[in-house]
């Protein structure tokens, strides 16, 4: 996946805004609206522009409750591994999950309506998988940051 100097002014523009028309970001990086629409087609078909997405409140839809849960898995097998990965991935109260290194396997965000909420979903969600060693939650106090911004390395500069 290569991307040139304009590709990287436009990733900075879109991940800041992703509402901007095509038009606004082709007169921030000198293009037309229609060479920016094509460069922001390949972007997106390449998968370095993963999604489009809006941050929503927690807190505005009714879910304030936000932890962040550490997972150890019994074991480190694949077959384990990517059934959890997938029981992730159909659990719309987990907004965001990782696999990672370290003293845990599996770095969870997870949002619920009160405390008593995220209790039925530990039951229904942890406890019921043979597979979890151990888990340890985090509650949210506040939110200080909400992206999954990266920084775009202008690749003549490398």
């Amino acid at each position: 996946m290569k991307y040139d100097r304009i590709d990287a002014r436009i990733l900075e523009l879109v991940q800041r805004n992703n509402r901007l028309t095509s038009d606004v970001i082709a007169d921030k990086v000198g293009l037309s609206a229609t060479a920016c629409q094509r460069r922001l087609k390949r972007l997106r078909s390449e998968g370095i522009i993963e999604a489009d997405v809006s941050i929503i409140s927690a807190k505005a839809v009714g879910r304030p409750i936000q932890m962040i849960v550490m997972v150890t898995l019994e074991r480190e097998r694949a077959d384990i591994i990517d059934r959890f990965k997938r029981d992730i991935k159909s659990s719309p109260e987990i907004a965001t999950g990782f696999y990672i290194t370290g003293e845990a396997d599996f770095l969870l965000y997870i949002t619920a309506k009160s405390m008593e909420d995220y209790e039925q979903f530990t039951r229904k969600f942890f406890y019921q998988n043979t597979h979890i060693k151990s888990l340890k939650t985090m509650v949210v106090v506040d939110r200080v940051k909400a992206t999954f911004g990266v920084p775009i390395e202008d690749p003549d500069e490398e």
